[in-house]
């Protein structure tokens, strides 16, 4: 894999070979480009979704599909019987829903973790978890960059089940029944499958509407800055954490770009791509922000990527420029 280090890319094909790996949450955004790296390897991917009508898979690896529920303890029994690695995509993902149904919200982004780890106890698996966690989970940050040591305060129902179910997976770790790790991400984009949640995605969006020669909307003055991280990065991320299981387990990484750019520079960016590309010229209105809208949207954030980098060699490959760049030629095309 390109985006890959020398080292990492030695070890995907001889650790992921002969694998069993559930992946949940499986037609979203990340799970779906992982799958598409996963695909290359002589392994069998159990791809676990609500969604009856998943694409087929070509390549090397063996597919197995599951459809079901997974608040219910049963889809478990049956998903992870056999499995070496869970990838746990699986998620609610709005903050604006999490608020309006907590409950709701419970039962999508911890539960159904408890029902994984306690399968795993009841039945005596023991795979490797890698969950996807959120960088929001810290809550209003002073000052960047933010490392896995800052304290944890979340300010949305959203973030304290994701952190809920963070701290199962932790706990469960470190009895020895299962071995975990979570990323928490920040802003992801590139091509893929479009978020179902109004609030994520956000980039990929502004993307698509300039192509179609849409306004780009900035609230306020855009002077938040946020940390923009390429899919291919987060997919290496992934497969990184698994494959350094010994090092990572039992742990958060915070993950990210490591470079900080305001909401008003990387909407000017992609306008200015947009021109390069398709000639087309987009306008730009700042409006007042939603009165409706959450205080971490005004938070700053940009990722300290040391400790992660450290343990497992990753580090990511692609600018703000060049992801832009690729993800408008994935829409040309």
């Amino acid at each position: 894999m390109e985006h890959m280090s020398q080292t990492l890319d030695n070890q995907f094909q001889e650790y992921f070979s002969k694998k069993r790996i559930l992946i949940t949450g499986a037609s979203g955004f990340i799970a779906t480009n992982l799958i598409d790296s996963l695909k290359k390897v002589n392994c069998t991917i159990v791809r676990l979704s609500r969604n009856d009508s998943l694409q087929p898979i070509n390549g090397v690896a063996s597919i197995k599909d599951i459809h079901g529920d997974i608040r219910d303890e049963n889809i478990w029994i049956e998903a992870l019987n056999g499995i070496d690695i869970i990838y746990n995509f699986a998620a609610q993902t709005s903050a604006y829903m999490a608020e309006d149904k907590p409950f709701d919200d419970f039962e999508s982004n911890v539960l159904p973790m408890l029902r994984i780890l306690e399968v795993c106890k009841n039945q005596l698996y023991k795979p490797n978890i890698i969950f996807s966690g959120t960088v929001t989970e810290t809550g209003m940050t002073k000052a960047v960059p933010v490392n896995e040591d800052r304290q944890d305060n979340p300010i949305t129902l959203y973030d304290l089940h994701k952190l809920m179910a963070e701290n199962y997976l932790k706990y469960y770790s470190g009895k020895g029944i299962v071995k975990g790790v979570i990323l928490r991400l920040p802003n992801v984009y590139g091509p893929g499958p479009k978020s179902s949640s109004k609030d994520r995605g956000i980039l990929n969006l502004m993307i698509m509407r300039a192509l179609s020669g849409k306004t780009l909307q900035v609230y306020g003055a855009g002077n938040q800055i946020r940390d923009y991280i390429y899919i291919d990065d987060v997919v290496c991320a992934f497969l990184a954490a698994a494959i350094k299981i010994e090092k990572t387990n039992g742990q958060h990484f915070v993950i990210g770009s490591g470079i900080g750019f305001s909401l008003s520079d990387s909407i000017y960016l992609i306008k200015e791509r947009v021109l390069e590309k398709t000639g087309k010229q987009i306008d730009i209105a700042n409006t007042p922000p939603p009165s409706t809208s959450f205080l971490i949207e005004e938070r700053d954030f940009i990722a300290d990527i040391s400790r992660f980098t450290s343990c497992t060699g990753w580090q990511p490959k692609f600018s703000l420029h060049n992801g832009i760049d690729k993800t408008i030629d994935s829409y040309l095309t």
